[in-house]
């Protein structure tokens, strides 16, 4: 039981972790940001085109 004990407060004093978490979060945050930058131009150039054979 000791060693259970142990190995839960070492998990949850490992502060390594969190930095991959950390990562991981900031990357999909960057995705995202990518994803709706490409959809808004893609949406705006697609008008200009539109506009420009009408």
């Amino acid at each position: 039981m000791h060693r259970l004990k142990q190995y839960v407060v070492n998990f949850c004093t490992d502060e390594e972790g969190l930095t991959t978490v950390e990562y991981t979060i900031a990357g999909a945050l960057v995705t995202l940001g990518i994803i709706l930058a490409f959809t808004s131009l893609g949406k705006a150039i697609t008008d200009s085109i539109v506009r420009l054979i009408s």
